[in-house]
């Protein structure tokens, strides 16, 4: 090929030093024809095809080719053909006799055509987009996949990011409740990818049947939802943006944290700086943007949503209620019982009627048991000799004083004593741990090793009176008689001693 300088030199020539085509070819050694296209480009305009390059070998498997790369649509995207293994296919299945490169060549241009092409598009102020995404990191210790929750605008790039143990419905609400908090303000629409979470059902003609949650979480709000097209992550770009800005610049390196709440501080933090960021192509900071992104919220309702999910079922014969696979303890008096639960990110709170009747921090474990020892007392006061092996009471950790507390009562009162153990215990239904912990401390150094006492000195404390203890009440403890001291009687001893 020709190059520019020579380019010049022949256009020169020709135009200025009024040199014929074939001088001019004559002079630089080229064909006159080779002169005629010079005067016509200024540059070399390069290699034009007038056809498409016979491929004699690949053409009649072209159909195969397509069919194959078609299907694998369809596909999970780490078992999909590679042009590798069409072109063993071909070779083996087809009698193919070409080479592997023109296979690669043609399923790089397929790949390359097939590639879709987007719009820019512009946001009006008031709107936002939520997903979730996934990481790693250290929570009290323990290493764990944790789920945040991105909310973002896209006409301010403004976002909330806020983490939780699993992508849950309540975790979806609470969510929802924090960025608007957060920002002041409710968007007028949000859109989302198809969570089963919020849509239940995707009908015949595009619309989506609304979970019984999202429902009322969309009512309480008021906002307008907008959905994507299943499988297009592209709808709502500017989210799945801000999910992999947040994995990348928020969570790395691994955040270790003690608690979640701890980590969502941070992650707060993280947020309210970036609002002095001037991203690139505006003029302004996030933050001056946002405000008229907020110029077009709407107001907040009076009071937040209550971020949970009800679950309607029973006790069991081991008062427990089962909850998304985990089972919590409830006071035995309530066996068999209808009840509520109420499943919130970091509690479950279940109810009868209208009264609360148990409350546990939420487990994510799978197939466990969250007892409270409490809940369980008055039906082992009853059934005494299940004390030992009572499931809610394994590891309940308590004062060293209460196990000296029982020996003492069994060593002296035999199977009553565990009865009146268990009725000491009891007490910390009504009262605090640590008041109880210390009426018993009081009784021992009394020498009154009973419920009655124990009882008795927890509501002196407690009503900060001075307490009267009648020993005749506790006929079991021994009694000990101290005689005024006799020279008499020492001399006696001695003269015994003597003798």
């Amino acid at each position: 090929m020709k190059g520019v300088e020579l380019y010049g030199r022949v256009r020169y020539a020709v135009q200025f030093e009024g040199l014929s085509h074939r001088e001019a070819a004559r002079q630089f050694g080229i064909d006159p024809r080779t002169v005629a296209k010079m005067v016509r480009f200024s540059v070399p305009p390069g290699y034009v095809r007038k056809k498409p390059p016979a491929r004699p070998k690949l053409d009649p498997f072209i159909l195969v080719i397509d069919r194959i790369l078609l299907d694998d649509k369809s596909r999970p995207k780490k078992q999909q053909h590679t042009a590798k293994r069409i072109f063993e296919r071909l070779r083996d299945e087809y009698g193919f006799t070409g080479g592997i490169t023109i296979v690669k060549d043609y399923v790089a241009g397929w790949h390359r055509r097939a590639q879709e092409m987007f719009v820019p598009l512009v946001h009006p102020p008031g709107h936002a987009q939520v997903d979730f995404g996934e990481a790693i990191g250290v929570i009290g210790g323990v290493e764990r996949k944790i789920h945040f929750f991105a909310f973002d605008l896209p006409h301010s790039d403004a976002c909330f990011v806020v983490c939780y143990p699993a992508e849950t419905t309540e975790a979806f609400c609470d969510g929802h409740i924090r960025a608007f908090a957060f920002f002041g303000g409710v968007p007028q629409s949000i859109l989302y990818d198809n969570t089963k979470i919020a849509v239940a059902r995707i009908l015949g003609d595009g619309k989506r049947q609304r979970t019984r949650v999202f429902t009322e979480l969309q009512s309480h709000y008021l906002f307008e939802d907008r959905f994507g097209r299943p499988g297009k992550g592209n709808d709502k770009g500017k989210v799945e943006g801000l999910v992999g800005y947040a994995r990348r610049n928020y969570l790395v390196p691994i955040p270790v944290f003690e608690s979640f709440e701890a980590l969502n501080a941070y992650l707060l933090e993280c947020c309210r700086r970036r609002m002095a960021d001037c991203l690139r192509g505006h003029d302004g900071t996030i933050g001056e943007r946002l405000e008229r992104d907020l110029a077009a919220f709407q107001t907040l309702p009076p009071a937040p949503y209550d971020a949970c999910e009800k679950v309607p079922t029973s006790v069991s014969s081991l008062s427990l209620v089962r909850y998304r696979l985990n089972d919590y303890s409830v006071p035995t008096t309530y066996g068999h019982h209808d009840v509520l639960v109420r499943g919130y990110v970091h509690d479950v709170v279940i109810s009868c009627g209208a009264e609360v009747i148990a409350r546990h921090p939420r487990s994510y474990e799978r197939e466990d048991f969250v007892f409270e020892p409490l809940h369980y007392l008055a039906l082992i006061e009853q059934k005494i000799n299940a004390l030992d092996q009572a499931a809610p009471l394994a590891g309940w950790q308590l004062p060293e004083e209460f196990m000296t507390l029982r020996r003492l009562l069994e060593a002296r009162m035999g199977k009553q004593g565990k009865r009146e153990f268990v009725q000491v215990l009891r007490l910390m239904e009504v009262f605090r741990a640590d008041e109880v912990a210390a009426a018993v401390r009081d009784a021992m150094a009394r020498g009154a090793i009973g419920f009655d006492a124990v009882k008795h000195l927890v509501l002196c404390r407690i009503e900060r009176r001075p307490p009267r203890l009648d020993m005749m009440v506790y006929p079991y403890l021994p009694q000990a008689h101290v005689a005024m001291t006799s020279a008499k009687t020492y001399l006696g001893l001695l003269t015994g001693a003597a003798s």
